[in-house]
């Protein structure tokens, strides 16, 4: 369901990548100012759905790509508005210092004092199990529409993990472990409540599994010109 905007179309991985390239380098908008937005966005949907909880918590699961740097905008807006919220980085944060958008975020919520919980292998990933099943929200930030390949370590536990973890999940732009273009699960994939995408719907999302996995679609307004996103 799209409560921002009516859209007549789905997109690719091809097409939604071409998209942020043309708004970034044809627009002038920086990356690190629709990873702001996205991450905002996500943040909204979230204390949506957190606003039944008394003292609300948030494990937030961060790759290391962009979908990670969404999340890590998340968890300072939700911060900012009183949830406590865990970050948990499936990789370490050294590899972070090479992907300038998510390490521009990622170095504000160590300003901010939070506790990085670094993921590195499949034990780490089962070990934080009974965190996250103490929260009242799981943010999916680990996998993004790049993903085509077999869900690999920590991932595939992870993923296991948020579904069989009873707590309701929110996925940034599409539930980690779905392919963006033809719906197949990779080996495993997040089961969302609810699944915030940016700026058009994916193909994946009405084919094969991905019908199964999405739950609630929310098409999200990240900035990128309503003429460039019309003219494609």
């Amino acid at each position: 369901m799209d409560r921002d905007k009516k859209i007549l179309r789905t997109v690719t991985r091809e097409e939604i990548r071409e998209l942020d390239r043309r708004a970034i380098e044809e627009y002038g908008i920086p990356g690190v100012v629709l990873m702001e937005n996205a991450g905002r966005r996500v943040a909204e949907e979230a204390l949506e759905m957190l606003e039944d909880a008394l003292e609300p918590r948030v494990a937030i699961l961060c790759g290391k790509g962009n979908n990670g740097g969404d999340g890590f905008v998340a968890a300072r807006h939700l911060y900012n508005h009183g949830v406590k919220v865990d970050v948990y980085l499936f990789t370490i944060m050294a590899d972070i210092a090479f992907v300038h958008d998510p390490w521009t975020h990622l170095k504000i919520l160590v300003k901010m004092g939070f506790d990085i919980k670094e993921v590195t292998t499949a034990p780490d990933a089962r070990r934080i199990l009974p965190d996250i099943e103490d929260s009242d929200l799981i943010i999916d930030a680990l996998l993004g529409t790049g993903a085509e390949g077999e869900v690999r370590e920590p991932y595939r536990t992870a993923i296991e993990d948020i579904n069989n973890s009873g707590v309701p999940a929110l996925s940034i732009d599409i539930p980690s472990g779905l392919d963006c273009n033809d719906g197949r699960v990779l080996g495993a994939a997040v089961r969302a409540a609810r699944t915030v995408t940016f700026v058009l719907p994916k193909k994946g999302f009405t084919r094969a599994e991905g019908p199964k996995h999405v739950g609630e679609v929310v098409v999200a307004d990240i900035g990128i010109p309503r003429d460039l996103v019309e003219g494609m």
